[in-house]
């Protein structure tokens, strides 16, 4: 299939955060019924905790996400606190690059150098403080 300039659909702009989009809504709808705070839930395991046992930078997020659907801002922080904080920026980079596809615009961030060092530095950080302490 091609759009009205002569591209193929899965290579416009738009289709991958518009798929992004979609695949995050599926896994929403399934998640806001299926409590991750209760065993033998239908939901993926971190790999890295199986196969460390250690909590991972992002291990937390599915309970972290069903607190916020459900409203428990305060059990949302106590579930992963770095990710509540990292997820507006995420979504604010989801947006921008949703909206520059749907302008026909292929739209791929180039952070400074400081922040592509800073970023996976905090994560270390945040695994090891979040091992030792809790």
């Amino acid at each position: 299939m091609a759009d009205v300039l002569g591209r193929p659909l899965l290579r416009r702009p738009a289709t991958a955060p518009v798929a992004v989009l979609v695949a995050g809504a599926a896994g929403l709808v399934h998640l806001y019924g299926t409590d991750p705070h209760r065993p033998g839930q239908f939901l993926p395991r971190c790999p890295f905790h199986l196969v460390t046992g250690l909590l991972c930078p992002a291990c937390g997020g599915t309970r972290m996400v069903y607190d916020l659907m459900h409203g428990h801002l305060a059990q949302a922080w106590l579930d992963n606190r770095a990710l509540l904080l990292a997820a507006p920026f995420a979504l604010a980079l989801w947006g921008r690059w949703t909206w520059e596809g749907l302008h026909g615009r292929a739209w791929r961030p180039r952070p400074a150098r400081w922040v592509q060092l800073a970023v996976p530095a905090i994560a270390l950080v945040w695994t090891v403080v979040r091992n030792l302490v809790g």
